[in-house]
């Protein structure tokens, strides 16, 4: 026993004896070891998220950054560095004036303004004018002017290595600015430079290419230097019931009825979903791939159109059967986000073609959580409720089965548009 009481009939005497003295330092060396961890625990708690602060925060959106950006723009464009055709509104008339921050990461800039009353978002992909690389041509003939044809060559180039495409009989002003169309003589060294900048902008050659071709993608109004503002639309959200914010869209006249109102809106977007995805499949000299079809990657006009608000991850054939032709092990390696593809197992690379396309991925990531029958009670009962889901799953799942001819996705095809149409001329 470590404890002893002699004597009776008093207060017992404690007797410490060797066995206790080891059980106490036993007790004093956890003490020690534990109050050793807690100090260490606290030491790599605050370091990391002295890291996680920095990591998360240090290219935050404040207000106080991206009003610096834009006076450094306007600062750069009174100097005559750079120009545009929205550069005066800006920084002269302030009739387009900063709201906030939406997105800021590694450089990429979006900002929304109001311009002249109205919504717009700015966007760059990097932050500083300066970043982006000067046309060489300037420097070399820095005394003489450059011919327009030495431009358009080297604005294809630009388009070729950035969106895999050959551009023909594209002048310079239809893929730069509104104002330039019809003017004579030659650009001055601001206006080239600019121009330059926005060219190594794959998502503003994007839509500036297809700004007359196309109503699914967003519509540039105009640039100052290095920024481009495109019209101001609300994304969806994964986490919104009804993926998009149709309250919004409701028109007036069927507000009296919000659950019928919500089906009719859902099924005119649903078929302009459809519009798009034939639209880009067959509309254009090349098939148009949309390799990260999300909620977030699109927005809805007043009208109901579907609009592609974020194409940094879309590609047409050219650049996307660059995309697909790596070595591969199986099938999975072949998976390039929403663009599947098949491991040929004899050469171990994956084919060229997409075994997938748009409309099944749509199906899969829009129509089955818009139209899941978790939902029903957002909406009024319809007899075909039941059918269209079935189709909505049946067209989701030939993502699975590879490449799947073209008879059966223009039955699919055909099937959806129909039973959309019924259900809309129904309610």
């Amino acid at each position: 026993m470590g404890l002893m009481a002699e004597g009776t009939g008093a207060m017992p005497t404690v007797i410490w004896t060797p066995g206790f003295r080891q059980f106490r330092a036993k007790l004093l060396r956890k003490r020690v070891f534990f109050y050793f961890l807690l100090c260490i625990s606290c030491w790599l708690l605050l370091n990391a998220s002295t890291f996680i602060r920095r990591s998360l925060f240090a290219d935050y959106c404040t207000d106080q950054r991206s009003k610096g950006i834009l006076r450094t723009l306007c600062q750069d464009y009174r100097q005559g560095v750079l120009t545009g055709d929205l550069c005066k509104d800006l920084c002269v008339t302030q009739t387009m004036v900063y709201k906030r921050c939406l997105y800021y990461d590694k450089g990429k800039k979006v900002i929304q303004a109001d311009w002249n009353g109205q919504p717009i978002i700015l966007k760059s992909k990097l932050e500083n004018f300066l970043s982006y690389e000067s046309l060489y041509l300037l420097d070399e003939r820095e005394s003489r002017p450059i011919p327009d044809v030495d431009i358009l060559v080297f604005t294809a180039l630009e388009i070729k290595h950035s969106l895999g495409l050959e551009v023909k009989n594209v002048t310079i002003p239809q893929l730069w600015t509104k104002h330039l169309k019809g003017r004579t003589g030659s650009f001055s060294r601001a206006e080239l430079s600019s121009m330059w900048s926005l060219f190594q902008q794959e998502e503003y050659v994007f839509f500036q290419l297809l700004q007359d071709l196309s109503k699914h993608v967003l519509r540039v109004i105009g640039s100052c230097g290095h920024f481009y503002a495109v019209e101001y639309l609300t994304a969806g959200h994964a986490w919104h019931r009804s993926l998009f914010s149709i309250e919004k869209l409701v028109p007036l006249s069927w507000r009296g009825s919000s659950r019928k109102a919500w089906w009719q809106v859902t099924n005119r977007i649903a078929l302009s979903f459809l519009e798009l995805a034939r639209h880009f499949e067959n509309d254009f000299s090349y098939q148009l791939h949309l390799c990260d079809i999300k909620p977030e990657n699109f927005a809805i006009r007043a009208d109901l159109t579907v609009v592609a608000i974020d194409v940094d991850m879309a590609f047409f054939e050219p650049k996307m059967r660059a995309i697909l032709e790596q070595n591969c092990t199986d099938d999975e390696d072949c998976n390039f986000f929403d663009c599947f593809s098949r491991c040929n197992i004899e050469t171990k690379t994956c084919r060229a073609e997409r075994s997938n396309n748009n409309l099944q991925v749509i199906c899969d990531k829009i129509f089955r959580p818009l139209f899941s029958p978790r939902l029903s009670e957002l909406r009024v009962y319809h007899p075909l409720q039941s059918q269209l889901y079935k189709a909505v799953q049946r067209c989701a799942e030939l993502s699975g089965q590879g490449n799947v001819d073209k008879k059966t996705m223009e039955i699919t095809f055909s099937e959806l548009y129909n039973l959309f149409k019924a259900c809309q001329r129904d309610m």
